[in-house]
């Protein structure tokens, strides 16, 4: 999914916010994207997020409302605010349609019940889950496009496995999510937590191979804690991390750790 963007035009991306709608609100009213009632306030501007707005905080369901109405706004004021799948959306939904269902496994007893309680999934959430919302999240993209970034939630090349092309993947993913296989959906789901693409020496050539696969000049990805990345507390997290020979960029500040809610403008650069 791309969003075509002026070049003049602000962009912004968010990294993982897992259930912190207040910070997240914060954090985005301090860019000037949103007013004191918390309504869209960027104008023209295109912000997307990254995904994973549910699980180990106290309101996800409050921060994928915020998203949604942001969409409309932000829509209605000629800008934009797009949004990933993040890992723990597809757990959200599998535990709302699947639940303590058993997975077909040669490596033990494995359910979507099971894993959504390990990852900090809440019944708050869960209960408070609409059609409305079952709707929209089982129908946002996995990767898009925006200021020559290429926007994906994790950072993994599993994605490949889906399509030779952006459309392809969101329309593979779409077609999941739509269905009702569970080893189909247990295999997105496991896939999307898989890391660390980018690290280490052949991670500028990893990054490269998928820039080349799916346009734009850097990556940019949430899900993998930054203070993680650099072994450090989230609390030192004061940007976002670029790596990989400066071809990959990190959004996640570890919000659900005390780090903080990255809501990061596009280009980014180091300050000197």
């Amino acid at each position: 999914m791309s969003e075509d963007q002026p070049p003049d035009v602000k962009a912004y991306v968010v990294g993982d916010v897992h259930g912190h709608r207040d910070e997240l609100a914060d954090a985005l009213r301090a860019q000037g994207l949103l007013d004191d009632s918390d309504d869209w306030a960027g104008g023209d501007a295109h912000l997307w997020f990254l995904g994973d707005f549910v699980d180990r905080g106290p309101d996800g369901v409050g921060a994928i409302d915020l998203a949604m109405r942001l969409q409309e706004q932000a829509g209605e004021a000629g800008g934009f605010a797009g949004t990933l799948l993040g890992n723990h959306e597809i757990l959200l939904l599998g535990m709302y349609h699947f639940g303590d269902t058993e997975v077909p496994s040669d490596f033990g007893p494995r359910s979507f019940a099971r894993s959504w309680e390990i990852n900090g999934g809440l019944l708050a959430d869960q209960d408070r889950l609409t059609d409305e919302h079952i709707e929209w999240l089982s129908t946002r993209p996995l990767m898009g496009h925006a200021a020559d970034h290429l926007l994906m939630h994790s950072d993994t090349l599993e994605y490949l496995d889906w399509g030779s092309t952006i459309e392809e993947i969101n329309e593979t993913a779409a077609e999941i999510l739509a269905g009702d296989d569970l080893a189909d959906w247990w295999d997105i789901w496991r896939r999307m937590t898989t890391r660390y693409a980018f690290r280490g020496p052949d991670g500028p050539e990893v990054a490269q191979r998928l820039l080349e696969q799916f346009g734009g000049e850097r990556i940019v990805h949430g899900h993998s804690v930054i203070a993680d990345q650099l072994g450090i507390h989230p609390s030192q997290i004061e940007g976002p991390y670029l790596y990989a020979g400066g071809k990959v960029l990190g959004v996640d500040g570890g919000l659900f750790v005390g780090g903080p809610c990255l809501v990061v403008p596009l280009p980014w650069e180091p300050e000197d």
